[in-house]
């Protein structure tokens, strides 16, 4: 960019900037009671002007256009700031419960299980995820993970109840298969 008018009269940029910077950025710090915000505005406004400035110079009034831009950018800092408040504090209103932990001595016993075993009953009832989803995380196949999980809830109904090790109905009804598990 040139710093020079190409025709007599045309204001040049450097000249007409520092004239105007200091009355703008006063103007809106009176405005809006907020120096910082002012100054960013200003800047803003002025870092658009230069964009602008073939054309903007040839207007009747450059700085009509800057004190326009700058309020601008004013509004849209405050609808920012309202959003963000809004959104802040609606998130704050609705505080999420903690998730129900089984009984420790359930966790105890999933614990004890060997890996692939706690990460299988992990996923399917605390992740709620699908055999065929714990499966394609795990990167095994369905039938390894219905193996897993029916193997470690035989484990875990024997650790819980040793008299009724063997029965389904004895696993606590958390680890209960579905009967249809795939179907949802």
């Amino acid at each position: 960019m040139s710093n020079s008018p190409d025709e007599p009269g045309q204001l040049v940029f450097d000249d007409w900037y520092r004239r105007e910077l200091p009355r703008v950025r006063q103007a809106l710090t009176l405005a809006t009671g907020d120096p910082a915000l002012a100054e960013e505005a200003t800047a803003e406004a002025f870092a658009r002007a230069v964009l602008h400035w073939p054309r903007l110079r040839t207007t009747d009034s450059p700085a009509g256009w800057v004190y326009t831009t700058a309020l601008n950018q004013v509004r849209r800092s405050w609808r920012r700031a309202l959003l963000e408040h809004r959104h802040t504090r609606r998130h704050r209103d609705e505080p999420v419960p903690p998730p129900q932990l089984p009984d420790p001595a359930l966790w105890r016993a999933v614990a004890e299980l060997p890996e692939r075993a706690r990460t299988a009953i992990a996923l399917r009832y605390i992740a709620d995820l699908t055999e065929t989803e714990v499966a394609a995380a795990m990167n095994v196949s369905r039938g390894t993970v219905a193996t897993t999980l029916s193997r470690a809830r035989a484990t875990l109904a024997g650790r819980l109840r040793p008299s009724a090790a063997t029965s389904p109905e004895a696993a606590p009804a958390s680890f209960r298969t579905p009967a249809s598990e795939d179907s949802r």
